[in-house]
């Protein structure tokens, strides 16, 4: 340390006592390697203090007293005539001191590292956690319940579900091939599908109207059930609608009105995601219903949805179908046309 360097040939005397009892003694106080040493006046060393352990009593007392840190009875009593010694102890001991880690400090520094870390976790892991235990809790009926309440919401835009009773059976039937829960035709507002919270798919009516066969529909709904299983309608909404929706459901049942409101506006601008022609491909397969007619009825040209035509799973002279000529009829007219 170059602040020992400096006192090395320091030397300067005092009166030391060991205990309050005992009688003082003149002694040669000298710096050491890190230690304050205390002589007796034949050079023989009697103590040495530590300078990380030199305490003064009262900073202004005159004349300096110093005991070592803990044991006040102890003391070296030094004239104001050694002033160069006291000043070297006082300037040792603030150098020591310095150098010394900083519990206080460190515990502080902690202690915020330790809150930053822990908010920073809550902020990136808590929506997630929230949101995935929500999904993993909500019951199929309130599930259903959002759907409807988003349907309610998106016919004040395209009007009421078409609902002609001949076509119940019909539209009941396509359903029942795709595996769908409920299936439902409107007028406008849909560019073609979507699926809703609980399982109901909505078909924009010109998916009945304009093709001669109901396998566009029905691909049109097996597509819609595979984004479904790729991604649950109901976390697509939470999503959109943010932490204090997936608060107000876990903890209601419900969801907010406005947060309905934002979402269906929202959904029915949005394209649809693509769905993996490999998936796709599978559910038309399990449902023993050709892909070709819808790969053309989304690309008339077959450029975009060439694997889905030439990979067709089901051949025209093998597929089962899916209508009666007359029950497609029927459906066809569903909106009056």
């Amino acid at each position: 340390m170059t602040a020992l360097t400096k006192y090395d040939r320091l030397e300067a005397t005092g009166l030391w006592r060991q205990t309050p009892s005992d009688q003082r003694r003149e002694v040669v106080v000298s710096i050491g390697d890190a230690t304050l040493v205390i002589s007796d006046m034949n050079d023989q060393a009697i103590t040495h203090w530590s300078l990380a352990a030199v305490e003064r009593q009262g900073s202004s007392n005159h004349p300096a007293v110093f005991n070592p840190d803990g044991d006040p009875s102890e003391t070296l009593e030094l004239l104001d005539a050694e002033s160069e010694m006291i000043d070297a102890i006082e300037t040792l001991r603030r150098a020591v001191l310095k150098s010394r880690p900083r519990p206080g400090r460190l515990r502080s520094v902690g202690l915020v590292v330790s809150v930053g870390s822990v908010l920073a976790a809550l902020v990136l892991w808590l929506p997630d956690a929230l949101q995935n235990h929500t999904l993993g809790v909500v019951p199929d009926v309130t599930r259903a319940k959002i759907g409807d309440s988003l349907l309610a919401r998106i016919e004040r835009v395209a009007g009421k579900p078409c609902r002609k009773p001949n076509a119940a059976p019909a539209l009941k039937m396509l359903a029942l091939r795709t595996s769908a829960p409920d299936v439902v035709i409107l007028r406008s507002g849909v560019r073609d599908s979507l699926s809703l919270p609980g399982g109901t798919v909505i078909l924009n009516k010109a998916l009945v109207e304009d093709f001669e066969e109901p396998d566009v529909a029905a691909g049109y709904i097996l597509a819609e059930m595979q984004r479904a299983a790729d991604r649950d309608p109901l976390e697509a909404l939470l999503d959109h609608a943010g932490l204090r929706a997936s608060f107000t459901l876990l903890t209601t049942g419900n969801l907010p009105s406005t947060a309905l409101d934002d979402y269906a506006e929202a959904v029915l601008t949005q394209a649809r995601p693509a769905v993996a022609d490999e998936s796709l491909l599978s559910a038309f397969e399990a449902a023993n219903i050709r892909s070709t007619p819808y790969a053309l009825a989304v690309d008339v040209t077959g450029e975009l949805t060439v694997g889905l035509i030439e990979a067709d799973p089901i051949k025209p002279e093998d597929s089962r179908p899916l209508l009666r000529d007359a029950d497609w009829l029927r459906l066809q007219a569903i909106c009056g046309g």
